[in-house]
């Protein structure tokens, strides 16, 4: 487990109501990367996702580009401890 590693990430812009989070959620299963990902309250979107630090790297690309609709204006992570065992598919929180 020592090459698997978790970040947290808040993203802002124009990310909600646009199709923001269906899309990090695809893109997230197409990678193999387990986490969740919501809307909070100040308009930004949360997304916590654990995988390999190549595969959260290229999470982290595709979030930048967001959905057809949306406009990423910033992306802060911050790595956090790694949660134990197998993880349930990468979904929405709510």
């Amino acid at each position: 487990m020592a090459d698997v590693v978790r970040r947290h990430m808040t993203v802002t812009g124009r990310v909600q109501g646009v199709g923001y989070r269906y899309a990090v959620v695809m893109a997230a299963r197409r990678l193999g990367v387990s986490g969740w990902v919501r809307n909070r309250y100040d308009g930004t979107v949360e997304c916590e996702a654990q995988g390999t630090p190549d595969r959260l790297d290229a999470l982290e690309a595709r979030m930048r580009v967001g959905s057809q609709w949306s406009r990423v204006a910033d992306i802060v992570t911050e790595d956090v401890p790694p949660l134990d065992g197998p993880q349930p598919p990468f979904a929405v929180r709510r």
